[in-house]
């Protein structure tokens, strides 16, 4: 699958713009202060983030995360709680902001030493996960504060008219 050039070119924007002052700064409390049109829960920075009900209600966002994880799974485990080969993504979305996750993922990333080889692929091509990062980024934020467990939870909010049109603008008519 391929993603579109400007999906593509606004990644690419997005890790110049943020890339190197927003990496130093921590991801910061994960409490939603206010709803973008769309129905995406934001916090204080503007940054996506979960939001659960007291009745143990989960956005759409959130929900929509856990299934979508699946990609990343393979590697991480469940719950983003680290593998053999993979690090803890239930660890390391504590320190870890938008910004640098998303670019992680976008652009994979390497690291060497100690007689290791660790390579987190590129996925910026990759429609199944680029369409859903915002998504997979709140499940595991919920996930890295004890918010949510790495099982499927049982309640959710229903799909926003926006989510299903965004998916279908990004992942195209036939899927």
């Amino acid at each position: 699958m391929q993603i579109s050039p400007l999906v593509q070119a606004f990644s690419l924007a997005l890790l110049f713009a943020f890339g190197t002052a927003a990496m130093a700064e921590a991801p910061g409390d994960p409490k939603a202060v206010k709803q973008d049109d769309k129905g995406k829960y934001l916090d204080a920075k503007g940054d996506p983030t979960f939001n659960i009900k007291p009745d143990g209600t989960v956005d759409w966002y959130t929900y929509s995360g856990n299934r979508r994880y699946g990609d990343c799974y393979v590697c991480h485990g469940p719950g983003g709680e680290g593998s053999s080969y993979a690090p803890s993504l239930k660890d390391s979305l504590k320190r870890l902001n938008y910004a640098e996750f998303y670019g992680i993922v976008v652009g994979g990333k390497q690291d060497l030493g100690a007689g290791q080889n660790k390579v987190m692929p590129a996925f910026g091509d990759n429609k199944n996960v680029m369409c859903y990062i915002d998504d997979i980024y709140v499940y595991l934020r919920a996930v890295s504060v004890d918010a949510l467990g790495r099982e499927k939870p049982e309640k959710h909010e229903a799909k926003p008219p926006s989510a299903a049109e965004a998916e279908k603008a990004c992942i195209g008519e036939g899927n």
